[in-house]
């Protein structure tokens, strides 16, 4: 009878207006598609949908749990839960003094003490909140990325690395270096797959305890080589998700740490990797003859690799510093190198990093480098074959389906083709479901401009609505 009468005096849900009025004219389920789409964004995994919404609305979830709740607040920033229509945390969870008019309303279904102190709602709800975040940690990207986190390594996940400051490990070995080995390998793969932008915050706790390792030393010299090189090789993919990400100062300093790196392991194919990268980053920050030099660096170093498909990359990282400064002849002349190079074909010596230098990327790259020139008829064919190739070889790599694609839809619209150029825009809008790339939305973002003058034909207009809408959402 205690328990009917706490039921029966315990208030009814509030609703959450201040959630209703964000929804807008969104119906439930489209607002439930835009918190997926930003969970994504954010390497969260949360399975909202318009019940959900609806409960929100209704006041029956008075507080999100703690992934839907780094969800509110991407896709709202500068509000906190408060602003959002929701009750403090402590209010809801229990911590610190509340009355029975603040406990959820589902409280009211068990009066009877548990354990330690706790309403058997209140320890439910704590475990299943704690089991909540365990969830949201194992399938997010958190735990994917590199190899979750180097999760296996006796510092990863401490306080101090996640505030930057990490403690000295225990002597590394060799599960060790193959934690470190294959975060590299999953970052690259994810990368491939969805982009930079979800990527890169979550990759710097890894690469702070690959240093710490090598800090603290090995029992063996081959053991202490493998991970210099594991951690050269981590910090440019760490420098590559800040580059793609558009955070170029970041990259270059990655970069420079990798090219360190090389140098006092002595390794002159990690060596040739960091100024292969560096060549690019100067390239797309504007500095087309560090490029060039970058490059050349680059090659000197890979003359002791004997991988030629490592100088043709190389050789096209060239071009394009060339293409930046408006050298056409240079440009081809690399580019003739990078093909000369590139036919040879694959070897034994071919770096494993290079696995996403195939024809697809040749061709992007080579697009690339006429569409600096300004020929961009000639740089629509190549990125056309570039979209079609990728397509067809590695369908899975959907992040260069995407880059290569809004290559092509902008060469096409400089090449006064805007048909077109809408048509292959909203391929690629459809992708960035499953692609997080500040480069890509930067590309649309130029399209759409270089598109506007032709709003009024029927293709063009859809693409732009669809990239505005997009934009808004």
């Amino acid at each position: 009878m205690a328990s009917s009468s706490r039921a029966s005096s315990t208030p009814p849900p509030r609703p959450n207006l201040a959630f209703r009025r964000l929804r807008g004219q969104r119906s439930p389920g489209e607002f439930a598609a835009l918190v997926r789409r930003a969970a994504r964004e954010i390497g969260e995994r949360v399975s909202c949908d318009a019940r959900y919404v609806g409960r929100v609305e209704a006041g029956e979830i008075r507080c999100p749990n703690y992934a839907y709740e780094r969800v509110f607040l991407h896709m709202f920033p500068g509000r906190t839960l408060t602003d959002l229509g929701f009750a403090p945390r402590s209010a809801v969870r229990g911590r610190g003094a509340r009355t029975d008019t603040e406990a959820p309303e589902a409280h009211a279904l068990s009066g009877i003490p548990a354990p330690g102190g706790l309403k058997h709602h209140e320890q439910n709800h704590c475990d299943e909140e704690s089991d909540v975040r365990r969830r949201a940690f194992m399938t997010s990207g958190t735990a994917t990325v590199a190899a979750a986190s180097l999760t296996a390594l006796p510092l990863s996940g401490t306080a101090e690395a996640a505030a930057g400051t990490v403690p000295r490990p225990r002597t590394a070995g060799e599960a060790e270096v193959q934690v470190v080995e294959e975060a590299v390998r999953r970052i690259r793969l994810l990368d491939d797959r969805h982009g930079a932008d979800g990527l890169y915050r979550r990759a710097a706790t890894p690469l702070r305890t690959a240093y710490a390792l090598l800090d603290a030393g090995t029992s063996r010299r081959a053991t202490a080589d493998r991970l210099y090189v594991g951690a050269g090789e981590l910090a440019i993919s760490v420098g590559w998700l800040a580059h793609d990400s558009g955070r170029f100062d970041d990259a270059r300093s990655h970069y420079a740490e990798a090219l360190a790196t090389a140098r006092m392991a002595g390794d002159p194919a990690l060596e040739a990797h960091a100024f292969c990268n560096t060549a690019f980053l100067a390239r797309d920050a504007g500095r087309p003859r560090e490029a060039v030099r970058a490059a050349q660096a680059a090659a000197r170093a890979a003359r002791h690799v004997a991988s030629p498909r490592l100088l043709s990359l190389i050789a096209l990282r060239e071009a394009g510093g060339w293409a930046g400064l408006g050298d056409r002849a240079g440009c081809e002349r690399a580019l003739f190198q990078a093909h000369a190079l590139f036919d040879r074909g694959p070897g034994a010596q071919d770096p494993e990093w290079m696995t996403f230098y195939g024809p697809a990327e040749l061709a992007g790259l080579e697009a690339q480098c006429w569409s600096a020139l300004g020929h961009w008829e000639r740089a629509s064919r190549h990125a056309h074959r570039a979209a079609d190739v990728a397509a067809a070889q590695t369908p899975e790599f959907t992040r260069n389906i995407a880059l290569y694609t809004a290559e092509l839809a902008d060469d096409l619209a400089r090449a006064g083709r805007p048909d077109e150029a809408a048509a292959a825009g909203l391929r690629v809008l459809a992708l960035l479901d499953e692609v997080q790339s500040s480069r890509i939305q930067g590309m649309l973002a130029t399209t759409a401009r270089v598109l506007l003058p032709h709003r009024r034909a029927a293709g063009v207009t859809d693409f732009l609505e669809h990239h505005a809408s997009r934009g808004r959402a």
